[in-house]
């Protein structure tokens, strides 16, 4: 357990990246100059959004994207890290996670394209296979068995949140909180020797609030939900969550799932799985992994309930598998 003095001053640091903003918060000496920090946060999210972004088309994915199929691509070794992790949790979820689905995401307007109606059409008509299916992996070599288009924002924040936490550490700082929207990796302990407070917000869509708080040490949240990325389509809001079964936003799902894991890019990824497997599969599947994961179920009166899984949210009702 760590041992701060009283007398440490709080830092909180924060700037742009990956169309948001990273935070930093920890305590130090004083005396403690923040800015060599901060640069080197900056530095690395900045990293992880050249390797992995789809809006930048000089990216790393973006020109793995590009290649052609059956051609080696050698690639940076955070992207490979984070494709190798996406594959895997893939496979493991049944396909629920798929980074195979780049098409859809720019079809329907999550990316940096306005929705599309012919695109719309052809991804939900075109055939799929799961993205552990059609990549094949060498080390750092990867080859696209057949037309893919790789988008990683179901995991890429998750790594982010996970490549702050490592700076921290490699400038000295191993208790601190860290964060990129709505994914946050609590190390350490606060300077009050307790475990660092962390929101996990109500799904609604017109206001910020919590809905419960977890406290974290040394470990990572993220949250998958239908209330802040959307589209109105014929008076209905659809999601960003793409259903890999139809190339399409999912038609219903929890209103969030929250995932507490090891790391950050776990935490984002199987907390998107289980937002596409909803709260029985899903919650089936997050009992035999292991996982702890609270489902946000809305009630008709348009308030939620929680349903949770594993020891961190053993308090509340178990969901049937």
């Amino acid at each position: 357990m760590s041992k701060m003095s009283t007398e440490l001053e709080r830092h909180a640091l924060n700037g742009p990246t990956m169309g948001t903003r990273w935070s930093a918060l920890f305590f130090a000496k004083p005396g403690f100059d923040p800015q060599p920090v901060r640069a080197a946060l900056q530095a690395a999210v900045d990293a992880v959004d050249a390797q992995m972004s789809t809006w930048n088309a000089a990216s790393d994915l973006m020109r793995l994207n590009a290649a052609p199929q059956a051609e080696w691509v050698t690639l940076p070794d955070g992207l490979e890290r984070v494709l190798r992790l996406g594959l895997e949790i893939g496979r493991a979820s049944g396909g629920a996670f798929d980074i195979g689905m780049g098409d859809a995401v720019t079809a329907w307007g999550f990316g940096p394209q306005d929705a599309a109606p012919d695109g719309i059409r052809a991804a939900m008509n075109a055939p799929r296979q799961p993205a552990h299916d059609v990549l094949e992996l060498d080390g750092r070599r990867v080859r696209k068995t057949r037309p893919i288009a790789i988008d990683l924002n179901g995991i890429a924040k998750g790594y982010g949140v996970d490549q702050l936490a490592l700076t921290l550490r490699d400038h000295g700082i191993a208790d601190g909180l860290v964060g990129i929207d709505g994914e946050m990796r609590a190390m350490g302990l606060r300077s009050d020797g307790e475990a660092w407070s962390i929101a996990v917000e109500a799904p609604d869509p017109n206001r910020r609030a919590p809905q419960s708080i977890l406290a974290l040490q040394d470990a990572a949240v993220a949250t998958s939900g239908d209330y802040r990325h959307w589209i109105d389509v014929q008076g209905r809001r659809l999601s960003h969550t793409m259903d890999p079964h139809r190339g399409a936003p999912l038609l219903a799902s929890p209103a969030s799932v929250t995932v507490v894991a090891r790391t950050g890019a776990e935490a984002d990824a199987w907390a998107t799985a289980l937002m596409v497997l909803g709260p029985d599969a899903g919650a089936a599947l997050a009992a035999r992994r292991g996982l702890d994961a609270l489902f946000l179920l809305r009630n008709d009166d348009g308030t939620a309930r929680g349903v949770g899984v594993g020891g961190l949210f053993s308090k509340l009702p178990a969901a049937s598998a």
